[in-house]
């Protein structure tokens, strides 16, 4: 039986149970129980804080976990990153009141600076060769210079829309962060044996996303054209119709790249295009 920490609540909690459920791994999301098994895979959740699910995959309470590179970073501890998640997306910023200018990382030098992640901070500050003190806060970083506990904050940023209401500005990017799946490096073999099968079914369900199914009816005098233009994982799939001057094109396109193609393809000719979701797909 594997045994994954997951954060218990949040929209790191929200993807890594979407992921889970897309990879047909039954799972209750009832927080109110801190260890719950899957109805239909080898794998056990651990529901713990954020902050806690480093430590607990290093020491071997849980095999796995899933947190966010930031958490990771910040609490140094000996796990291996098993794989990034791409989900959870966001970045550890410095940020100061909007109505300040700011001629660069100098402006930190003798400020205080109010953060969740005291050891990044003092990295970074170190690099750049800034004095400043560090005051440790957990909860509402970016109130602080609203109410003069600091000058500036250093503090994860997704849409930027908090900082925004509370009058700051970001000002720099200190790292990217998102969800990692890390390990427990003295996993055993039958764990790991369980984990790839687990990896192979996330790999499918991130391979589909922003994919479309197009099949669509194509004359067969411009079918070199049409298929000139899908850049499918392969070659597309051809069949044929009982009218002997056209065919039938299947074919997998990126959502990046669609409406772009689709044009294209109906300057070409091609008709009756029809496209469908693709929930997962083997490469």
């Amino acid at each position: 039986m594997l045994r994954i920490a997951v954060q218990s609540k949040g929209r790191l909690f929200d993807d890594t149970m979407s992921l889970l459920a897309e990879s047909d791994i039954k799972v209750s999301s009832g927080r109110r129980t801190l260890l719950v098994q899957s109805g239909n895979f080898p794998l056990e959740v651990l529901y713990l804080r954020d902050d806690d699910i480093p430590q607990s995959v290093a020491s071997g309470v849980a095999d796995i976990g899933v947190v966010g590179e930031n958490e990771f970073v910040e609490r140094g501890e000996d796990a291996e990153i098993i794989s990034r998640l791409g989900f959870s997306k966001c970045r550890l910023s410095l940020a100061i009141p909007k109505d300040i200018d700011y001629p660069g990382g100098s402006w930190f030098s003798g400020k205080k600076i109010a953060t969740s992640y005291p050891n990044i901070l003092r990295r970074f500050l170190s690099q750049n060769n800034i004095e400043a003190e560090i005051h440790v806060i957990t909860g509402s970083v970016e109130i602080s210079p609203g109410i003069g506990l600091a000058d500036g904050i250093f503090d994860i940023v997704s849409s930027g829309s908090t900082l925004v209401s509370n009058n700051l500005r970001e000002v720099e990017v200190v790292m990217q962060s998102e969800a990692l799946l890390i390990g427990h490096k003295g996993m055993s073999q039958d764990k790991r044996d369980v984990l790839e099968q687990m990896l192979f079914r996330f790999k499918a369900v991130k391979e589909a996303e922003d994919k479309k199914y197009v099949r669509m009816n194509a004359p067969k005098a411009r079918l070199q054209e049409i298929i000139s233009v899908l850049p499918g994982l392969k070659s597309p799939t051809i069949i044929p119709l009982a009218d002997e001057d056209w065919c039938s094109v299947h074919t997998v396109l990126d959502q990046k790249r669609f409406w772009e193609i689709i044009g294209k393809l109906k300057e070409m000719g091609a008709q009756g295009i029809l496209v469908t979701p693709i929930e997962k797909m083997i490469i």
